[in-house]
């Protein structure tokens, strides 16, 4: 059973935006932190931001004002807005969910033993 389908990547030249989604649909989502890493071939991954069941976001310094995470808990959907996009940020997307809350921090995100819950990727291609 499918638990966390991303969507939203593409192409984009540098500067412009996107905004990623991702369906969560496992029981009692709505209480999980969630969150997005990311990754490029040959490098390991990178957790970009997470957000807690109440709302508190939190960022990579790579990312820092220019992405935004935010999460509707009504229909379980989680978002990352990313605007200024640069050819650096080219990766697969991933979007990933933790039951813990102190572990609710960007850089645990890209952490498979802590979220061990996580989609199948989008792919996001910026071009300079």
């Amino acid at each position: 059973d499918v638990q966390l389908v991303e969507s939203g990547g593409g192409l984009v030249q540098a500067g412009g935006s996107l905004r990623l989604s991702c369906a969560a649909s496992m029981p009692r989502a709505s209480t999980y932190c969630l969150g997005w890493f990311r990754q490029t071939p040959g490098e390991e991954p990178e957790g970009v931001a997470a957000i807690e069941e109440g709302g508190t976001e939190d960022y990579s310094d790579s990312v820092k004002g220019r992405f935004t995470i935010s999460r509707d808990n009504a229909d379980n959907t989680l978002y990352l807005q990313m605007n200024g996009l640069k050819p650096e940020d080219t990766a697969m997307y991933y979007c990933a969910a933790c039951t813990v809350p102190t572990y609710c921090v960007a850089g645990s995100v890209s952490d498979r033993g802590l979220f061990g819950l996580r989609g199948q990727g989008t792919q996001v291609t910026v071009s300079s």
